[in-house]
């Protein structure tokens, strides 16, 4: 049990370094759609977490589940939060309409 804790935790470990290389390599006009990717990864996590919490499972794995819900939650709104904001940026701007003042 105690060495398959240390393979997951060397994985984890390695997934981060790895992800860190391969995020920090992308062009800035990517990072749209890599956002928009992991934003339907997150929406995955979040099924997940969902099936596992309504599983009947232990009570340490509803608990685990259910703050696994919360945080994909978050992750989700806020990913589309930032891809909106950031699609907002390439779109014209409309130019202020004039008020016509009426003298007589």
């Amino acid at each position: 049990m105690e060495g398959l804790l240390i393979f997951s935790l060397y994985v984890f470990i390695l997934a981060i370094f790895i992800g860190f290389e391969v995020i920090s390599k992308v062009p800035p006009l990517l990072h749209t759609p890599l956002m928009s990717g992991a934003n339907a990864i997150s929406g995955i996590t979040l099924v997940g977490s969902l099936a596992t919490a309504g599983a009947g499972h232990t009570g340490i794995a509803t608990v685990l589940a259910t703050i696994a819900v919360c945080f994909a939650t978050i992750n989700v709104v806020g990913g589309f939060m930032v891809t909106d904001r950031m699609l907002e940026m390439f779109k014209k701007k409309e130019e202020p309409k004039r008020v016509e003042e009426k003298t007589k």
